[in-house]
């Protein structure tokens, strides 16, 4: 069983078995037709059953013919242009270069004694994020598993730093199209759910300053503790940034700590014509971004940044068996000073390797080229009198609805719609994702792919618009 570790006796098997995956999935992405082949768990379900894993096939080859049958034949393939579904990415070549790295060498970014050179380049990294936030001189962070553990770490330091020990009277504010980590959060950090006050969205479904004003007053008056109040730069259905200065200023009249949740628009980092769109960011305390998004990394490539990198030591716990006390004193880097997790993958080299081959404006450009096609899109739902599209895009996400022209029952048409998506997935024809809209059933294109066209936007509305039409004239024709 020796054979199949990774060492310098098998460093020549390890090619091989490396070099035969890369071909299998470079071939099955050249030839893939649609983003999905509309497999139901049902059908997928047994194949997958039937594998004993009691009875290894011994041979790298065989597993990945059978892993052909179990994974690859069936895989959601988010490079296809009519993938337009979640805030999935298509990934670029350097960073999955990088993911072949980290993920023979093994470094754990816990400790610099398991890394090393790995503990530098990530502190490169968030340096180079913080300068690009502008968070000053002071600032710090860690990279982390996804925006969900990043809004976790960030509003467990505003807890830390609220000026009360009595968390009954804490309160966090967020808008009501923020994301659900903000809600799951209160919950872990013992505050409850009914401690985050959401805040009403205006037109663009960006948080009303104006209201927010007033609900800290409130909060106030009556004794509560604004805690926190988070910012959303790209809310989850909209792609919506909620108005950063107006926030940052009754942070600090109100004295809260100021998170933004720029996991979506972090894009906007790197870009040379939308970066203005993150004014005030740079006077958050805190800012989760997620490069497995808008950065085009794989998953996962997140990370926390602080204004004060001093905040991070209420992440802070000693282990003499790992990072004892005395080597702060010795200025070791441990990077578990700063984080949730122990061990941990050096997710950053993948960033490393997009910006040192492509920079960070290759990477700007491709976010932009998307948030372009999404203003394009707008125009084709703003004239199809079969569609009503919500708001116009800041980002890259367009959320609309199938209007029949006969006149039908607002749930008829919620189920239509409904159908329509779950239609289209069975086809594998597109991936489109859905949400909810005043009560109503809408339908969502989350564009990533800078591959995808308008002329792709246009036949995936055709597609929508025939199974919706085709369902409802088959429960006309029945009623």
């Amino acid at each position: 069983m020796r054979s199949h570790l990774l060492n310098d006796t098998t460093a020549e098997s390890y090619r091989r078995s490396v070099t035969e995956g890369v071909e299998r999935v470079a071939s099955k992405l050249a030839a893939t037709r649609g983003p999905f082949t509309g497999v139901t768990p049902a059908e997928l379900a047994p194949v997958i059953d039937a594998v004993d894993l009691d009875r290894p096939l011994g041979d790298a080859s065989a597993a990945l013919d059978e892993l052909e049958d179990v994974y690859l034949r069936d895989a959601v393939y988010f490079h296809h242009p009519r993938y337009l579904g979640h805030l999935n990415c298509p990934v670029v070549i350097p960073a999955v270069l990088g993911e072949a790295v980290l993920s023979a060498v093994n470094s754990s970014l816990d400790t610099w004694d398991q890394s090393a050179g790995g503990t530098l380049i990530e502190r490169k990294l968030i340096d180079w994020t913080t300068g690009r936030i502008g968070l000053g001189p002071a600032a710090d962070g860690v990279f982390t598993s996804g925006g969900t553990q990043s809004n976790l770490q960030a509003l467990l330091l505003a807890r830390e730093e609220a000026k009360t020990d009595d968390l009954s009277k804490l309160r966090i504010f967020s808008s009501e199209c923020s994301h659900f980590s903000v809600q799951k959060s209160a919950t872990l950090l013992g505050l409850g759910r009914d401690a985050v006050v959401s805040v009403p969205v205006d037109g663009n479904k960006r948080m009303q300053s104006v209201v927010l004003a007033a609900e800290l007053e409130t909060c106030r008056a009556e004794g509560l503790v604004p805690m926190a109040i988070v910012a959303t730069a790209g809310t989850t259905d909209f792609g919506s940034i909620d108005p950063l200065p107006e926030i940052a200023a009754l942070a600090e009249e109100y004295g809260a700590w100021m998170h933004v949740d720029a996991a979506y628009g972090c894009g906007l980092l790197a870009s040379r014509t939308r970066r203005h769109l993150l004014d005030g960011i740079e006077r958050a305390d805190s800012v989760t971004v997620d490069y497995h998004k808008s950065f085009f990394q794989p998953v996962s490539s997140s990370a926390v940044l602080v204004r004060d990198g001093a905040t991070l030591r209420h992440a802070t716990y000693h282990a003499d068996y790992l990072n004892p006390r005395r080597t702060v004193a010795e200025q070791i880097p441990n990077q578990v000073d700063k984080s949730l997790q122990t061990t941990r993958r050096f997710d950053a080299l993948k960033l490393w390797m997009t910006l040192r081959v492509m920079g960070a404006d290759g990477v700007g450009e491709l976010f932009d080229e998307v948030c372009d096609l999404a203003r394009e899109g707008h125009a084709l739902l703003a004239a199809d009198p079969r569609y009503d599209v919500v708001v116009e895009p800041q980002l890259s996400t367009l959320v609309y609805r199938y209007v029949p022209e006969a006149a039908t029952s607002p749930e008829e048409v919620d189920r239509a719609n409904l159908h329509a998506r779950k239609a289209l997935f069975a086809s594998g024809e597109a991936v489109v994702a859905g949400t909810k809209v005043d009560g109503r059933q809408y339908l969502k294109f989350t564009l990533l792919n800078p591959e995808t066209t308008a002329a792709d936007i246009a036949a995936v509305l055709d597609l929508i618009a025939g199974h919706a039409e085709q369902y409802l004239g088959e429960n006309l024709v029945h009623a």
